[in-house]
């Protein structure tokens, strides 16, 4: 069973950092990896039919325009059960207690422990729908 991660963060070498990290599962077609560089592009991604099926949004917190804390309200509203993880390269309580009080499902601090966060993907692609 395969499924699609949205990473959202407007650094151009993140797209390379997840695929060189995830490659042993995208090759094995465990993982579909999608990406934007802003919160903008991402809410046209989830506005499309994504095969196969958004497991979870990563979204960086710190992005211009739209942040990721005002993107994971506007997914939230659109999509109540999709699993949001913030990721941030600042350990901010405020933006933790945020990002909680949204609805987030986790937060990642950078930089991404991969081992940690593949395992949590794991768990989520367990979980009983």
């Amino acid at each position: 069973m395969s499924a699609s991660i949205l990473i959202v963060d407007d650094e151009p070498d993140v797209a390379e950092l997840f695929r060189q990290f995830f490659r042993r599962e995208l090759r094995h077609g465990s993982y579909v990896m999608h990406f934007a560089q802003s919160g903008e592009a991402a809410l046209d991604i989830l506005q499309q039919d994504v095969q196969p099926e958004l497991l979870v949004i990563l979204s960086d917190i710190n992005m211009p325009g739209m942040d990721g804390l005002s993107l994971l309200r506007e997914v939230k509203q659109r999509r109540a059960e999709l699993p949001v993880i913030m990721v941030t390269a600042y350990g901010d309580d405020e933006r933790r207690r945020k990002a909680d009080e949204y609805g987030a499902t986790a937060f990642v601090t950078k930089p991404v422990d991969f081992d940690l966060l593949k395992q949590q993907l794991r768990q989520l692609l367990a979980q009983p729908e």
